[in-house]
């Protein structure tokens, strides 16, 4: 079981490092209800803020790890008699991706 600091020192240095944590929370919240706003006027104007997610996510993604994925589901839609049209299930597959992983932010 751990106990509370004993020192006077201590104790500031915890208070410091919770306002501090506190404050980035607050922050992420802020920046988090802005991009619900910048989706929200996007969805505005017409697009579809599924695909702009997708396309978000995979800007940030690493080109070779991209494409390494592109090539596995290539492979597998090719084993599956699926469509050849891989660009196409690429975008289905993203904003699937999207979906799973952005179920966070969107809260």
């Amino acid at each position: 079981m751990t106990t509370t600091p004993a020192t006077p020192t201590a104790n500031t240095l915890l208070r410091s490092f919770v306002e501090r944590v506190e404050r980035l929370d607050e922050e992420i919240k802020g920046l988090n209800d802005d991009k619900r706003d910048i989706y929200a006027e996007a969805r505005s104007n017409g697009f579809d803020v599924k695909a702009l997610k997708a396309v978000i996510r995979l800007r940030a993604q690493d080109p070779a790890e991209r494409e390494q994925l592109e090539g596995i589901v290539q492979t597998y839609l090719s084993a599956l008699g699926m469509s050849p049209d891989v660009q196409g299930d690429m975008t289905a597959l993203d904003a699937a991706l999207a979906g799973e992983r952005t179920t966070a932010e969107a809260a």
